[in-house]
């Protein structure tokens, strides 16, 4: 069972992050930008992966590791971008400039 939360809970982070990361102003995902409703979504998928690591962990390790899981995963997203399609995320960043 517990297994299963985790993975539960990394998806749900990973997903959260992808979300929260095409709501932003920064997102180089040229499909991704300005989606509607995508924010909600991501704070929803936030707070089900927090109950998710804290039912498979505990309080403290819970909120530890899905505060870890969701920055690793933000901070990852502008280079996925640029291994996707280096020439589409280079020249989204252009527009913005």
């Amino acid at each position: 069972m517990t297994a299963w939360l985790t993975l539960l809970a990394c998806v749900a982070t990973l997903l959260s992050a992808a979300l929260l990361y095409a709501a932003s102003p920064h997102c180089v995902w040229h499909a991704w930008r300005r989606r509607r409703g995508v924010l909600g979504g991501g704070f929803a998928l936030a707070v089900l992966a927090l109950v998710g690591w804290i039912a498979a962990l505990g309080p403290g390790a819970g909120l530890c590791a899905m505060l870890v899981g969701w920055m690793l995963a933000l901070v990852m997203q502008p280079y996925f971008a640029l291994l996707a399609d280096r020439h589409a995320a280079e020249a989204t960043a252009r527009e913005d400039d």
